[in-house]
């Protein structure tokens, strides 16, 4: 069986090395180690299912992408991941369906299989 295709969006390198090693048997996982790498990698590929990026990153943040994305890849499920309080901006996101969830870091394995199980 195919693994579904999940990039990941992280400025810090170690946690794009850490997500790959975790969830290696669960995703084909691509990495991006910045919003505008990730923005490239969606639009030039129409096999991706599901993007996670980080909030906070330098240049472009995490709504920023998905909202840029999003405009051109709707059937994406985009999820954000941050290490800080949930933004107001973060969720009018969620209520607007624009980011289909998000999750607290340190991030949770097993809360991120769980909520990707239920959508395959």
């Amino acid at each position: 069986m195919k693994k579904p295709k999940l990039l990941y969006v992280d400025d810090e390198i170690m946690n794009l090395h850490l997500f790959r090693d975790l969830f290696r048997n669960d995703f084909d996982v691509l990495v991006a180690k910045s919003g505008e790498e990730a923005l490239e990698e969606i639009l030039e590929s129409e096999v991706i299912q599901y993007v996670i990026s980080d909030m906070r990153m330098p240049g472009m943040n995490g709504l920023e992408l998905i909202s840029k994305a999003k405009s051109e890849r709707p059937n994406v499920v985009y999820c954000l991941l941050t290490g800080y309080d949930l933004t107001k901006e973060m969720e009018e996101a969620i209520a607007k369906k624009q980011v289909a969830r998000y999750f607290a870091k340190p991030l949770d394995p097993a809360e991120i299989r769980m909520f990707f199980s239920a959508r395959a």
